[in-house]
């Protein structure tokens, strides 16, 4: 009987939470801290006197634990050197990453610069902010090689492909990953869902404005045609082939329109600039000037290249509108302030960033499969008449 009241009874978690350490615990922590081998849950636990699952709780599950509890376990794991359990094991415990990925169809800093490009960006992230979600942006640029192991290794739920060329190998190392895939703009992969507009019908418009404003003198605009590597610079020719569903969709447009005219499209001289940017549609409007006939309108493909075509021409001393006219694509801010105010197709790029992110939280077995949203030709200052 002696031996058995000497004897002391283990004392549970609860009895643990009032605050009190006693020498053997806190003798087990400096023991265990002077221990250079991994520190673990178990370590802490160990040193605590508490089960593994004690410990645990403490980082993911708080409400489970008295404050005081939670509180000593936390100062023992810093002064063990405990970093937290690690993120994968965590988020594969959860079933739930709680972040997106995004494959940005060009360099990095593409996504900063690129006027559309922010305002996509900024829809996505005004959607992901209220769902409580991160944006991982993974580069997938054509010219460049791609490590399919950026894919593999995303802690993500899921992926937007922003815009890649088509055949990219980052696509098949998307659809691998077997997770909810979203498509803005393209490729048109059939295993994902779309959000896109109609290129195709959007640029018929903008060339048909300017057919009707009699001109028959054309030249176009494009960023990069060729998905190969191609270095910073301008390439005039008439070659109208791209590795880009998008980039096909408008030339096909301008194309219709301008045959429907009579005006030969073999001979339209097209300029592909690299990068898109202001700088090199300034460059290559200098280039076309240059050419016989002169063209009295240009088709750009996006804004940016547009907004540089405006002072190329100034620098050549032409008035725009009056002597050449300029039609871009996209109506990011810039267009609106620029001198002339530029005319352009108007897209949603803010809604199409909400909408794809939308989609991507959203039921994965929606039966919304494609999403189109409008387009508008914005006439402003930059186009008139032909001159004679």
């Amino acid at each position: 009987m002696g031996a058995m009241s000497r004897s002391r009874t283990p004392r549970s978690d609860s009895e643990r939470e009032g605050g009190r350490d006693d020498s053997r615990r806190e003798t087990a922590s400096e023991t265990t801290a002077g221990n250079r081998g991994r520190v673990t849950l178990q370590t802490i636990a160990t040193a605590l006197g508490v089960s593994r699952s004690t410990v645990s709780n403490a980082f993911s599950r708080p409400d489970q634990l008295a404050p005081a509890l939670r509180e000593r376990i936390l100062r023992v794991a810093a002064e063990l050197g405990y970093p937290g359990p690690h993120p994968v094991a965590r988020t594969l415990r959860r079933g739930r990453i709680g972040a997106l990925g995004l494959l940005l169809t060009e360099a990095l800093t593409y996504a900063f610069r690129d006027p559309a490009a922010v305002l996509f960006l900024e829809g996505v992230a005004e959607e992901l902010q209220e769902a409580d979600l991160g944006l991982l942006l993974v580069p997938a640029r054509p010219d460049h090689p791609f490590d399919p192991a950026a894919i593999r290794t995303a802690l993500v739920d899921g992926f937007l492909v922003y815009s890649v060329s088509d055949g990219h190998p980052a696509l098949e190392a998307v659809l691998q990953r077997r997770v909810p895939i979203v498509v803005v703009d393209q490729p048109r992969l059939p295993e994902a869902r779309l959000v896109v507009i109609d290129d195709e019908a959007a640029a018929y418009g903008a060339a048909r404005h300017l057919v009707e404003l009699g001109h028959r003198h054309f030249a176009i605009l494009t960023d990069r045609l060729s998905v190969g590597r191609f270095r910073p610079g301008i390439r005039v020719g008439t070659q109208k082939e791209s590795g880009f569903e998008v980039t096909r969709l408008r030339l096909s447009g301008y194309r219709r329109a301008l045959r429907e005219a009579g005006v030969d499209w073999e001979s339209v001289p097209i300029a592909e600039c690299f990068p898109n940017a202001p700088q090199t549609g300034q460059q290559a409007v200098a280039m076309l000037l240059s050419r016989t006939p002169r063209p009295t309108a240009i088709l750009s493909i996006t804004d940016q290249l547009a907004l540089g075509a405006l002072v190329g021409a100034a620098a050549a001393g032409l008035a725009v509108p009056r002597d050449l006219s300029v039609v871009g694509f996209d109506d990011v801010p810039g267009a609106a302030r620029a001198e002339p105010p530029l005319t352009t197709v108007r897209q949603p790029l803010l809604e199409k960033g909400r909408v794809a992110a939308r989609l991507l939280t959203g039921p994965p077995d929606s039966a919304v499969r494609v999403v189109q949203l409008a387009t508008e030709l914005v006439v402003r200052g930059s186009t008139a008449p032909a001159p004679p």
